[in-house]
């Protein structure tokens, strides 16, 4: 099913951290296929999928390498979008890494080092934007959380602290943004099978106790978040801003 179109999304610049796989790379062709000029960053090779896209629509996303736990590389990745695509009216942060971490094994440079992918970067990057987005009417912001530290699960302890940073940071920043006109919300994906999770820890059991939580008893993918985050983007959601939305198929 294709999503709804934003008018306003046309012609928009927008950039999307981890763009290049999973979630991200669903958002990117999400936004191309409502006309976005679009930009991501992900320090992965991504050039096959830039590739694939442009295929699919005709105009080829702007792959940004860098990795966003370097402030430094952050600004200049956001310089690179601007200039190739005017200011930024549209942020996606979306990167993440869920990394497993068993209690009592995790050590500064581990905490420091997921702080710095999941939560570090959402911040700095909307910093690094800012300017962009202020003189952009209609600019959003949309970060991604996740339902995991509503869900107090297992072994995700630095993962779900960085998580739920994302909401204290969505909220001050849609004080802050607010000012100028710049919205800010926050999304929760529930249990996204990309192939990251099919591939560490989607066994068909766990899978099969997940499901028997939801609602709706269907595999959430990829693109079933990028309705949602387009929403919150467009201008279908100019009155909202400050706010959480959850699509998890009803397991919270």
């Amino acid at each position: 099913m294709k999503p709804a179109i934003h008018p306003d999304l046309a012609g928009a610049s927008v950039l999307v951290t981890g763009g290049g796989s999973g979630i991200g790379a669903s958002l990117v062709e999400g936004f191309l296929a409502q006309g976005s000029r679009v930009a991501f960053i992900d320090v992965v090779d991504s050039a096959d999928f830039v590739d694939e896209a442009a295929a699919r629509h005709g105009t080829a996303p702007l792959w940004i390498k860098a990795d966003l736990r370097d402030v430094k590389a952050i600004e200049a990745a956001v310089a690179e979008a601007r200039a190739a695509h005017g200011p930024i009216s549209r942020l996606v942060c979306n990167a993440a890494r869920d990394d497993r971490t068993a209690p009592g094994t995790v050590s500064v440079e581990q905490w420091d080092d997921m702080q710095a992918v999941n939560l570090r970067h959402v911040y700095f990057t909307a910093q690094a934007c800012l300017d962009d987005l202020k003189s952009v009417p209609g600019a959003a912001v949309v970060n991604f959380s996740s339902v995991s530290f509503l869900q107090a699960m297992a072994d995700l302890q630095v993962y779900m602290a960085s998580k739920a940073g994302i909401v204290g940071l969505t909220r001050g920043q849609a004080r802050d943004f607010g000012a100028f006109g710049v919205r800010v919300n926050a999304l929760f994906p529930g249990w996204v099978m990309t192939e990251r999770q099919r591939t560490l820890w989607a066994t068909p059991e766990a899978l099969a106790a997940h499901l028997s939580q939801q609602c709706i008893r269907r595999e959430i993918m990829p693109e079933d978040m990028v309705g949602p985050c387009l929403f919150l983007a467009s201008d279908a959601a100019r009155a909202m801003t400050a706010q959480t939305m959850v699509v998890d198929m009803g397991r919270v």
